[in-house]
């Protein structure tokens, strides 16, 4: 009777763990089958511009923000203003001519992504239609919000854009950015089509201020992770995120084994914090027999890459050891798994230098290895990455 419990115990440990690595061909398949998303090329789009609120955080630094700034108002488009939230910043440097760009510095400390935005919307300079949430490193696409609207005019409420890499320069970068690649096909475009909605990447995403302030002006949001408790939000309203890899951010990948280190552990820790959702999710995606709930709560349940590779590796292990038949199983299982990997890099634009630094892998995963040790107490060290890429940069010139 004990072997007997032993033995269930162990099976249904391996099928939790072990579904991941089969997940994203599942994912695919049903992507083949129900894709059908079909949004207007902008020709029948209304002929008003709808209003933006470009909302820009920064926190401790300014560095990043000239280039930034001279992106969004490179924009192809007419209707916004850029806030700048500069927080616990000197702003003394930060002057711009262009009356479309208001620097707000709050009178005391935030420390918070969601108190940072709520400071813009409390100071909008005009009531905005649609505001969307860009890093103080990002660079974007001049057709950014013409691509945004697209979505919008179809009916949609959130809209997440695709971020791309804005620095290949080192092996860390390289396979940030192929992680990067992986999570929009499965998680955005993949997860989308298949009628489920795209997972929220912290910036490049776009909202009605409606929708917004109802998901989360009740709420008061520390450390990371805003971006989890608002895809909850919005998902639970029964709304769907689209994705749109035509709405284009640049942002800057890790680049140093020190920043990567505290990043990771920053978003390791949230994923402990709030994965939670995905059992909520999923019982409203039963209940009400909705489709986009139930999917996106089994996505929401999935551990860090890192974690249910490591993990199954050494059940795999085991497995070969004293069940040859098993193990197989999970040979192929990572098979199916590597399939589905490079099939998202070859079927998303991926720079051949990507592909050369996938070797650097192994010393990735051992520097998350470290940010696991340090999640617990991730959100007390830092509430920002520390940029050096466009330090870099700055030196050169």
């Amino acid at each position: 009777m004990t072997n007997s419990i032993i033995n269930t115990i162990w099976l249904v440990l391996q099928l939790l763990i072990g579904y991941n690595l089969v997940f994203p061909i599942f994912l695919f398949l049903i992507y083949l089958l129900k894709r059908k998303t079909k949004i207007d090329n902008g020709q029948n789009s209304p002929s008003q511009e709808a209003d933006y609120a470009i909302i820009v955080t920064a926190y401790e630094q300014t560095h990043t923000l000239p280039p930034v700034i001279d992106s969004l108002l490179r924009l192809e488009y007419q209707r916004f203003v850029i806030y700048i939230v500069a927080d616990k910043c000197d702003v003394s440097n930060l002057h711009f001519s262009d009356e479309r760009v208001v620097v707000l510095r709050p009178p005391e400390t935030l420390a918070s992504n969601t108190r940072s935005h709520f400071y813009a919307i409390h100071n909008f300079v005009r009531p905005h239609e649609r505001l969307t949430i860009i890093d103080s490193d990002n660079l974007v696409e001049p057709n950014y919000l013409n691509e945004l609207n697209r979505y919008f005019d179809a009916g949609f409420h959130a809209v997440q854009g695709e971020r791309k890499a804005k620095n290949l320069d080192t092996t860390y970068a390289c396979i940030d950015a192929a992680r990067d690649i992986y999570y929009h096909f499965y998680d955005g475009k993949v997860l989308f089509e298949a009628g489920s909605s795209a997972t929220l990447a912290g910036s490049g995403m776009a909202f009605t201020v409606k929708l917004y302030r109802e998901c989360l002006e009740h709420l008061d949001i520390t450390g990371a992770g805003f971006d989890k408790v608002l895809q909850k939000e919005i998902i639970t309203r029964n709304y769907r995120i689209a994705f749109n890899g035509n709405a284009i951010v640049y942002d800057e990948k890790t680049s140093q084994s020190d920043q990567l280190v505290k990043q990771r552990a920053r978003w390791i820790n949230t994923w402990f914090k709030y994965f939670v959702f995905g059992f909520t999710i999923i019982g409203k995606g039963i209940t009400r027999l909705n489709w986009n709930q139930f999917l996106f709560g089994l996505v929401l349940l999935r551990p860090p890459l890192f974690i249910f590779l490591l993990l199954s590796l050494a059940l795999m292990c085991i497995n070969l050891l004293i069940a040859s038949t098993i193990g197989v199983i999970w040979l192929i299982g990572f098979a199916c798994f590597v399939v589905g990997f490079f099939l998202s890099l070859s079927l998303s634009p991926t720079d051949k230098r990507i592909y050369q630094a996938l070797s650097g892998i192994p010393k990735f995963v051992f520097y998350q290895v470290l940010s696991l040790l340090k999640a617990r107490n991730a959100n007390k060290h830092s509430v920002a990455t520390q940029h050096f890429h466009d330090k870099k940069i700055e030196e050169i010139k």
